[in-house]
């Protein structure tokens, strides 16, 4: 096979900070390639350079043989070379035939060809297997048909090099199966593929190489056939993770509910939940996508309107209006959404942990001093990697970021905290420290529930799990009964 794309001791400083440390290796036409390594190893910088995000520092990028070096994204295009961003970038307000042509529009004499751009957007969406309206608006679609619009749009570009980053974060197993099948079809066809994944399972079943960055630094390129998820994520994090969920300590058996819900139900969502989670205890809650698990936590917290519940906290009924009551009455939320409710990335490190808690930083004048010593604790109880603490938000890898928002909802030292999708979008290693903390949580009392859809790691870390289908509970299984077939038949209805 051909050599596509080959990197020769490629070098990028952001000012005083090198990023990439000459990196040298090569990828084949028509193959796939898993590109693995924690948040900040520098996947995401390389890939920019190969899409014409960012330039190089130094070293050269050579395609089909010929040296490049592409000033805009839309050079590599012409190269076809594409890159689908985790976080998509479409117009939300446009059309699908107008987001897959912008800025590549077809014109007859002065006007738009609308009817001819229709057209090849109708052929293309049929090759990517999605049965919409080209005339439907983006913001109408859901997330697993953007995914397909973006891929589209680079089949339309003449793709040759096709990259992903984490493109399953938010797909159902069976929008991700309809995913690879399309995946198969392109690679048939003499497309290359760049897969970025923190799930080693999906980069093990779909690549034929994975090629492993640290520290900006190449440190292996390798078959994927015979190398196990084991030794990947060795080779990501640099030391063993066989013990990446901690062993399950039980919890106090007198200990009484720190939170009793029942029937409680969010219209259109969830309808006469009933659940407790005693202190010292790990809850998990299963369930396929619309399942109403977050939904029902969003009611919970008084972020949904709910039409009937009651709702015990140590024992007491207590009446939460918003987030606000409800950490008031020892409850908070970590949100799914980490970037768009979790946290604002926009601002420093210590204004997004204080956030909920001002109250003991303003008396009645805001404390900037006292914030920076409360977040240099957090920072080393919760594992924070950051060399400035006046730093954005921003400027944190997505595991870290994830820590401090995780330190952000325990600052008003809650009794009961809701952790939803507490771990997608971080490497493995980012996870790993993220189960340690979540387990001495529940060692120092308090009452942890978890909505994952991953399954593994709710048989992981859970004492229990909740399962939810269609907006009701199905059952709550006990540590001795969870495994993957079980949680998927009663989140399938097929038990």
């Amino acid at each position: 096979m051909s050599v596509a794309v080959e990197f020769r001791d490629v070098v990028k400083d952001f000012g005083p900070v090198r990023v990439l440390h000459g990196i040298s290796f090569s990828l084949q036409a028509g193959r796939s390639y898993g590109l693995l390594g924690e948040n900040g190893a520098g996947k995401s910088t390389l890939m920019k350079i190969l899409s014409g995000f960012e330039s190089a520092t130094s070293g050269e990028l050579r395609v089909n043989g010929q040296v490049m070096r592409f000033d805009n994204s839309r050079a590599a295009e012409d190269q076809g070379i594409v890159l689908i961003h985790q976080e998509f970038s479409l117009a939300e307000h446009l059309t699908i035939a107008q987001n897959l042509f912008l800025g590549h529009e077809k014109k007859r004499g002065w006007l738009l060809d609308d009817a001819a751009m229709q057209k090849e957007a109708a052929v293309v969406l049929a090759q990517v297997g999605l049965n919409v309206d080209v005339n439907t608006r983006v913001r109408h679609l859901i997330v697993a048909e953007k995914q397909l619009v973006e891929i589209a749009r680079a089949l339309l570009r003449r793709a040759r090099m096709l990259i992903m980053d984490e493109p399953t974060a938010t797909l159902t197993p069976r929008e991700t199966e309809r995913l690879f099948a399309l995946m198969t079809q392109l690679k048939a066809d003499g497309v290359t593929l760049v897969y970025i994944s923190h799930k080693l399972d999906e980069v093990e079943r779909m690549t034929d190489q994975v090629v492993v960055l640290r520290d900006g630094r190449l440190v292996a390129q390798e078959a994927t056939q015979g190398l196990g998820r084991q030794q990947m994520a060795k080779l990501m994090v640099g030391r063993e993770l066989a013990n990446l969920y901690p062993p399950k300590e039980a919890p106090p058996i007198d200990a009484a509910p720190a939170l009793k819900v029942s029937r409680l139900t969010v219209p259109g969502w969830a309808q006469d939940i009933d659940f407790e989670v005693r202190s010292g205890e790990i809850l998990g809650f299963a369930g396929l996508v619309g399942a109403g698990r977050t939904e029902l936590f969003e009611g919970l917290l008084g972020l949904r309107p709910r039409s009937a519940g009651r709702i015990e906290l140590q024992g007491k009924p207590v009446d939460i209006r918003n987030p606000r009551s409800a950490v008031r009455h020892g409850l908070t939320y970590l949100s799914e959404d980490r970037k768009g409710k979790g946290l604002h990335v926009n601002l420093g490190l210590h204004q997004n942990l204080t956030l909920m808690a001002l109250e003991r930083y303003a008396r009645p004048w805001l404390n900037i001093s006292d914030e920076l010593r409360a977040l240099q604790i957090a920072v080393t109880e919760f594992g924070i990697r950051t060399g400035d603490l006046h730093s954005r938000a921003s400027s944190l890898s997505g595991g870290n970021q994830q820590k401090l928002a995780l330190a952000k909802v325990m600052h008003p030292h809650p009794k009961v905290v809701v952790l939803d999708e507490p771990t997608r979008g971080v490497d493995v290693g980012a996870k790993s420290d993220i189960y340690l903390l979540i387990q001495r949580l529940a060692r120092e009392g308090l009452a942890v529930i978890i909505v994952s859809s991953e399954l593994v790691e709710l048989i992981g870390l859970c004492h229990r799990v909740a399962v939810m289908r269609a907006g009701r509970l199905q059952t709550v299984l006990q540590a001795d009964q969870l495994t993957e077939e079980e949680l998927i038949a009663h989140a399938t209805g097929t038990h």
